[in-house]
């Protein structure tokens, strides 16, 4: 058994964090699914990265670059076929798994997150033309993302809910999806293919959260120790507590009768697990959430690294006292958490959506590179 295997038997699924065209066709997908990863996620930063580093589009773009759609829907065909191609590759698992793991994610346009109705419009049609059981709709966890959220599952529809930060929001998430449970099970309708993850990002908190300890240590040098040793603590604590909730709330008579009727819980996703500082152990937002009915998704680097020396211990639920004091220490300093919350969860949007942009031009500048060629 290898260590990918071990987090399975642990109840973790790790799900990678990255799709390119070449390696769904060469093989190296199925290959990693044979090693035991049980999902992939993508989104717009890494369409972007595909579609501009690899010549594997290019055959269907120069086919799509004489036609009448626009960016978006030269993109959109790029990427649908992608993803239903890792969809097909990881159809297996889905099936063992009685579809509640083997998913594939693709995001809807960021440019809507603050936008329910075109949010609802656009994944009932992205879900429609990948047409494959095993998709999951990404959707962002802002105010307007909520309501969105509880319709799709209330219309059947598996949704990845992305960009959540605080605890704030993860609860009102999980409400979302509970509402959504709880319309289907009301009208009658079958619940017990209706899976959602909570992608619950990790390094980017500490990302925060240590640039305002570096500026606390130079503005007060006395304390200046006491503000280093908050650095690289806050991210993991932040989700830490974010596991106890999901247990709390997954729990009692409310939950206890959606499950009777075929409910399985939203599983919390750890997201943003490749380590941005240098100084910091390469797996510690791996090595530091692993338990049962989570995800952890993972970049290829990532995913190399805890192949080669990750250690699989469960260890979501420990050292909560310890989280708890870390988050009320950062609190102590002055830092608000709900405050580097919100702003990364306005930046996360503003990246996305960016990103997209990025990926609309990068597609138009390859069309017009083909049509002269």
């Amino acid at each position: 058994m290898n260590r990918i295997q071990e987090l399975s038997a642990l109840g973790q699924s790790i799900w990678l964090d990255f799709i390119e065209r070449r390696m769904v066709q060469s093989g190296e997908l199925r290959d990693l699914v044979a090693q035991g990863v049980a999902g992939v996620t993508s989104n717009p930063t890494i369409f972007q990265q595909a579609i501009a580093k690899s010549d594997a589009y290019n055959e269907e773009l120069t086919q799509l670059a004489g036609g009448k759609g626009d960016a978006k829907t030269i993109f959109e065909t790029l990427a649908i076929a992608d993803i239903q191609g890792a969809a097909d590759v990881l159809r297996p698992v889905y099936e063992a798994a009685k579809g509640h793991d083997g998913f594939v994610s693709l995001e809807v346009a960021p440019t809507l997150a603050h936008d329910t109705e075109a949010t609802v419009m656009e994944a009932r049609r992205l879900h429609a033309a990948v047409n494959r059981p095993n998709l999951m709709i990404k959707v962002p966890a802002t105010l307007a993302g909520l309501p969105a959220i509880r319709q799709l599952i209330a219309d059947g529809i598996c949704v990845n809910v992305t960009l959540i930060f605080s605890l704030e929001r993860y609860a009102a998430v999980k409400e979302a999806f509970l509402h959504g449970i709880e319309e289907r099970v009301a009208a009658g309708k079958p619940v017990d293919k209706v899976a959602s993850v909570a992608s619950f990002f990790v390094s980017r908190v500490d990302v925060a959260v240590d640039a305002l300890l570096d500026k606390k240590a130079q503005e007060e040098p006395a304390k200046a120790e006491h503000y280093k040793s908050l650095q690289g603590k806050v991210a993991v604590a932040n989700s830490k507590l974010a596991y106890r909730q999901f247990e709390e709330f997954f729990a009692g008579p409310r939950w206890e009768k959606a499950a009777a009727a075929g409910a399985h819980v939203q599983r919390p996703l750890w997201a943003s697990t490749s380590t941005k500082n240098p100084a910091y152990p390469d797996l510690i937002y791996v090595d530091t959430l692993i338990g049962p009915h989570t995800v952890n998704t993972m970049p290829p680097q990532t995913l190399k690294a805890f192949a080669d020396h990750g250690t699989p211990v469960r260890t979501v639920d420990t050292d909560l006292d310890q989280a708890r004091a870390d988050v009320a220490a950062l609190a102590a300093a002055g830092i608000s958490l709900a405050q580097v919350t919100e702003d990364l969860e306005v930046d996360g949007v503003k990246k996305f959506a960016d990103s997209f942009e990025q990926l609309l031009g990068t597609i138009e500048t390859k069309r017009k590179q083909l049509i002269a060629a």
